[in-house]
């Protein structure tokens, strides 16, 4: 049991751990000296250095330290918390130790990656951190998590083609969806497409077959021509107001996914386009299920209107629409001229590799041109300098192709300010991380998923709707869950300080704090993300940040600089 001090507070007993991290860490410095020197910190009690801390074996030298010594606060030094302080928390919470009782040091990003070059400096940065970690540790204390009721109803926005997927995945789990389209159909972009790459495989069949599982749906109810109007509420309980036609339908749902898809940029200004004779890829589209297509030549340029300043972006389809409509027409009339300037073709993976060598096979010609010398279209025929030959050719066509990017709708900024999610420089919406969380928003219980995030071709968009529903279902299938602790406070003591100015209220990005039917100001703590805003600018320092308080960080800083709070 351990000591108390003069106050009755439990004396802190810290353990140390310092991780090798493979070579990543322990290449550079040398932890076994960084441990022994953690051992030398005031309320240190037990160190010790493991090749990989977040091993089995890593794990379990933690909670045996813990039974053994009696540790009442835990330091990891190691790599970065983003992506395994849960990981810690949970291993402390398996020996009885409050999840806030640990305290992760990075001293794998912020230390040995930056300083490679520098090793002894390596090694003092590591000591400076190692020691504020431990300071702050003995400050730390035990906190409780709020639990939240889920409703389990999830709404889709979006009913495109990762719209369609999230939602019947949704449906099929047995969660009550409700899915919302803007226009008055469903399929978003696959409407106008003719033969899905790289199978040929016909779009519409495939649009009228999820369309008709949408109809025959149990759980499903499905909203045309509506738009989101209003969003209030957190994860598990979101009250929303859907306006269909002039009516308002009001859902309160636990989850909500956005697919909203993108746009096709409009190339005007560009090329001489007129949308009869110089066309987009789509409108080439719309021609060949028409079977609208009578051109002896047919010229495609590529990246129109992307890759420059204004969109400095691949748009990832471009180049396999391109392939599969060249081959498309070639294939009805082999006689036919295809010719395709590119700058970079992108044809990732076997598949649409294959595409792309099928389309050599069948005499479709490709000339290479930069951003400096660009194709210039005339009345028949289009000048263009060959980057391979290094000489300027004319090619004559009857019908000019310009292959555009997907870009943001016009609409998402507005969708991002209902939802509190934040938009990327080209307006697609952001993830919370690309990798680790891909199909999740910052804000919880709302996910992400097809174009609305960045171009993706059809299959991609069909995975990143079954993937968006499957994080959906991770709070769609609990009758509660807990959110984070580590949140902004008004302690009772406080109260007395605030002035109820608002500002707090203005600044909160996630609209998390109110004013209550008493006039008094009130944090949601399921809304709240502890980001520190509010603490930062209340002038009469009234709320408290939890697991960031003054105290805590104040040990850091004093033990920077060698003093003790």
């Amino acid at each position: 049991m351990a000591e108390k001090e003069d106050n009755g507070i439990e004396k802190p007993r810290v353990g140390v751990f310092i991780c090798h991290c493979g070579s990543n860490i322990g290449g550079l410095i040398d932890c076994k000296k960084l441990a022994e020197y953690a051992g030398t910190l005031p309320d240190v009690v037990h160190f010790e250095d493991n090749l990989y801390t977040c091993s089995e074996n890593g794990l379990n030298a933690i909670k045996n330290a813990i039974k053994e010594h009696d540790l009442n606060r835990v330091v990891v030094a190691s790599c970065t918390p983003r992506t395994h302080e849960p990981l810690f928390r949970e291993c402390i919470a398996e020996e009885g130790l409050n999840e806030y009782l640990f305290n992760f040091v990075n001293i794998r990003d912020q230390c040995t990656w930056v300083h490679m070059k520098d090793p002894e400096g390596a090694y003092a940065k590591a000591q400076d951190l190692v020691r504020m970690g431990a300071a702050k540790a003995t400050k730390l204390e035990a906190l409780e998590k709020v639990s939240v009721d889920i409703n389990p109803a999830a709404l889709v926005i979006g009913g495109g083609v990762a719209g369609m997927s999230a939602a019947l995945n949704l449906n099929n789990q047995g969660f009550t969806t409700h899915l919302i389209e803007k226009e008055d159909q469903l399929g978003g972009r696959l409407r106008s497409l003719h033969k899905l790459f790289p199978h040929d495989l016909d779009a519409a069949t495939l649009l009228n077959e999820i369309k008709g599982n949408v109809e025959k749906a149990s759980n499903l109810t499905l909203y045309t021509s509506a738009t989101l109007k209003e969003v209030d509420g957190f994860v598990g309980n979101y009250d929303v107001v859907i306006d269909q036609g002039g009516s308002e339908v009001k859902l309160t749902v636990g989850a909500i996914i956005v697919a909203v898809g993108a746009s096709l940029f409009v190339p005007k200004d560009l090329y001489g386009y007129d949308g009869r004779t110089r066309v987009t890829q789509q409108e080439l589209e719309t021609k060949m299920k028409n079977n609208d297509i009578n051109a002896n030549n047919v010229i495609m340029i590529q990246c129109v209107g992307s890759r420059n300043d204004e969109r400095p972006y691949c748009s990832s389809v471009c180049c396999m629409t391109a392939l599969t409509n060249a081959l498309i027409i070639k294939e009805k009339d082999p006689n036919t001229n295809v010719t395709i300037l590119f700058r970079d073709l992108y044809t990732p993976g076997t598949d649409y590799e294959e595409t792309y060598r099928k389309a050599r096979e069948k005499g479709v010609l490709f000339i290479r041109y930069s951003l400096e010398r660009e194709p210039v279209v005339e009345e028949d025929h289009v000048k263009v300098y060959n980057e391979y030959i290094g000489e300027e050719m004319i090619v004559p066509y009857d019908l000019l192709v310009l292959s555009t990017p997907l870009i943001a709708n016009d609409d998402n900024k507005a969708l991002a300010q209902l939802l509190k999610v934040p938009l990327e420089a080209n307006k697609f919406f952001l993830e919370a991380h690309v990798k680790l969380r891909p199909n999740d928003f910052a804000t919880d219980g709302v996910f992400i998923g097809g174009a609305a995030k960045w171009p993706v071709d059809i299959t991609e968009a069909i995975t990143q709707g079954y993937a968006a529903a499957s994080r959906a279902s991770t709070i769609l299938s609990h009758e509660s869950i807990e959110v984070e602790g580590a949140t902004s406070h008004l302690p009772e003591l406080n109260k007395s300080l605030c002035t109820g100015c608002e500002v707090c209220i203005k600044v909160c990005p996630y609209k998390a704090i109110i004013k209550n039917e008493d006039d008094e100001i009130e944090i949601i703590q399921a809304v709240c993300k502890g980001c520190g805003v509010c603490g930062a600018t209340c002038s009469q320092q009234a709320i408290v940040i939890r697991h960031f308080t003054n105290e805590q960080i104040l040990s850091e800083i004093y033990a920077y600089g060698g003093r003790a709070v």
